[in-house]
């Protein structure tokens, strides 16, 4: 595939038609024209659909726009980086972080991150979606213990894990004898929680008496004595050092991982690069209490 050519086809989409394509690289529309054709023969595929005074992608030049520009427009930075000698690393960077992660910590994090990189235009999206990192043209995504993507690659950069919690006034479980309980989405009939204690293992039985959609609600109701919950501890370690929660039992089962991902088909930028970096320094031993530590800091 001719570079080249693959560029003016992108100029040609970004601009909206080869006119303004034209207006804005200072090169003649002809040649343009001649390169995105070239490009579509190479290809075998329509890329515009060409009216009278129109020029509209078709299906496949949306997808190939899509799928190129951004590693382009990375090519083009890289060059000029070089040629001027610059090494600071500039440009739009999109992050999608889950709800959790972006209430506790993400504020911070990029308030520090766009302190030490004012050239990179950070922009952070919160949700728990799936997203399409592609279509979406995201530069990396922090996700909760994702499913295995060939598409994807990245890191672990935080592990946290699940306990059982209650305000001291909650008298403890007593054998088989059910719990108020304040619980995260709706209540499961039957639910046992399954934990580790001093003692040994021990199965505690949750009533629901409080269904929430947040886990940053959760706490807060159990703070209040309403019942006991599952809470990471990322969320519940200062208060279980300030003795406001007592707790009942470690959850049994894998750590919940919290990882950095981007694509496997693009080159590794310089921005995504950094930011990389700038969690691995965030949280160096990626504990659940520096989490915690770095929230209340």
């Amino acid at each position: 595939m001719d570079l080249l050519a693959l560029a003016d086809f992108n100029l040609v989409a970004r601009c909206g038609g080869l006119g303004k394509a034209s207006r804005a690289a200072g090169r003649p529309k002809a040649t343009l024209s001649r390169h995105v054709a070239e490009l579509e023969t190479s290809l075998g595929l329509r890329l515009f659909e060409r009216g009278a005074r129109t020029l509209r992608l078709t299906e496949e030049g949306r997808a190939l726009y899509e799928r190129t520009g951004h590693l382009l427009t990375e090519l083009e930075e890289a060059a000029t980086a070089i040629a001027s000698g610059r090494h600071a690393p500039r440009g739009r960077l999109r992050v999608s972080a889950p709800s959790l992660f972006s209430r506790s910590a993400m504020g911070k994090l990029a308030g520090a991150f766009a302190l030490r990189y004012p050239e990179i235009e950070l922009e952070v999206t919160t949700e728990d979606r799936l997203v399409d990192m592609v279509e979406e043209a995201y530069d990396l995504v922090i996700r909760v213990d994702p499913d295995p993507d060939e598409a994807l690659v990245g890191r672990v950069f935080l592990r946290d894990r699940l306990v059982v919690v209650a305000s001291p006034g909650l008298a403890p479980p007593a054998r088989g004898v059910p719990v108020p309980a304040v619980v995260r989405g709706p209540a499961s009939p039957g639910e046992a929680w399954n934990v580790t204690t001093s003692k040994g293992k021990a199965r505690i039985v949750p009533k629901a008496v409080l269904s929430l959609s947040s886990l940053l609600m959760v706490r807060d109701a159990v703070r209040m004595g309403v019942g006991a919950g599952r809470l990471p501890v990322s969320l519940v370690s200062h208060d279980l050092a300030a003795g406001t929660l007592v707790r009942w039992g470690d959850v049994e089962g894998p750590e919940i991982c919290l990882w950095a991902l981007y694509p496997t088909r693009r080159l590794l930028s310089t921005r995504v690069s950094v930011f990389l970096d700038f969690l691995s320094e965030a949280f160096p031993k990626g504990t659940p209490e520096e989490l915690a530590s770095y929230v209340e800091s």
